[in-house]
């Protein structure tokens, strides 16, 4: 909520208050989880080199598959986000093979990370190849992907939709992004996301570039109401 809320400081906080009470409380795994989420911040705050770092020290293989994996895939997009193709491609096999095995799908305790995203690697993959300057193919992944979230799951259908519609803005289908936006836009004061609004900037910035277009000039009002807040 605290990084949602735009405060990563506080979110670090509150992520190493919980690993601290989960190994008080004979949970063992969780401060490794919390690699991950700490990983999440220097994501979002374009810190490469940090995100794969701390993805890597989750990565134990003495740790459940599904911290592994999950893992995996935040390694995944610090390389994507460094322009390492090689082994993000690596990392998200890895993340794969992991989050598909018959202990990460049998685990009896409650699922950690997203419970939303019913293939995590494919939407990863995705985000990734958006990073890595293959916006087409990022799209044609995230098409398929968004298409299996459930309506009810607003706040991840904002966080892949604005990314998928990055994607087609990125690959000169500016009226298809255009459209995809405009839905989206229509959900975010009732999902309020700092983490969404890095990729609503990042659109806005990439629409900038086709002003001429009418698709464009009718989601700009929409567009700098959402970011209005942030700018303040």
């Amino acid at each position: 909520m605290a990084q949602e809320a735009g405060d990563s400081g506080a979110a670090l906080g509150w992520t190493g208050a919980a690993a601290e009470l989960a190994h008080a409380g004979g949970g063992p795994y969780l401060g490794s989880y919390a690699l991950v989420r700490r990983a999440l911040v220097t994501l979002y705050a374009g810190d490469a080199a940090g995100t794969v770092v701390l993805a890597r020290r989750a990565q134990g293989g003495e740790l459940p598959p599904r911290i592994r994996g999950l893992a995996a895939q935040r390694e995944a997009q610090g390389h994507a986000l460094a322009g390492d193709e090689r082994d993000c491609l690596h990392s998200l096999d890895r993340a794969r093979a992991l989050l598909d095995s018959d202990d990460a799908r049998s685990d009896a305790e409650p699922v950690i990370g997203t419970t939303h995203v019913s293939d995590p690697a494919a939407m990863t993959t995705g985000w990734c190849l958006y990073d890595l300057g293959h916006p087409k193919a990022a799209a044609e992944v995230l098409d398929r992907e968004c298409r299996r979230l459930r309506p009810h799951a607003l706040r991840t259908r904002a966080r892949y939709g604005f990314r998928r519609s990055l994607a087609h803005a990125a690959s000169g289908e500016v009226e298809h992004a255009c459209a995809i936006a405009a839905e989206l836009l229509g959900v975010m004061p009732a999902v309020p996301s700092a983490t969404v609004n890095c990729d609503v900037r990042h659109l806005a910035r990439e629409l900038s570039r086709f002003r001429s277009s009418r698709a464009v000039r009718e989601l700009q009002p929409a567009l700098a109401q959402v970011l209005a807040p942030a700018q303040d």
